[in-house]
């Protein structure tokens, strides 16, 4: 998977998640929405990781500094190859 296939992979996993998250804030109850939550959110991070780990942070919070200082002066930011 390219680089710019994994980003755009990641941006409909999140859109997905918000999506989902959106509607349980209605339908807190509904398991299946629940579960369907769950599994895209750890797919999401999944990916996350995978393509901090191949091509540096995504964000300026969380693990992706202190694993790799250097990747945030290294490469353009993920919307700088648009």
């Amino acid at each position: 998977m390219s680089k710019q296939e994994l980003l755009e992979k990641i941006m409909k996993h999140q859109f997905y998640a918000i999506d989902l998250n959106l509607y349980l804030d209605n339908f807190p109850e509904n398991k299946q929405a629940t579960e369907d939550y769950a599994a895209i959110s750890s797919t999401l991070n999944c990916l996350i990781c995978k393509y901090e780990n191949l091509y540096g942070p995504l964000t300026n919070f969380g693990s992706a500094f202190v694993e790799n200082p250097k990747a945030w002066t290294d490469a353009p930011w993920p919307w700088e190859n648009c």
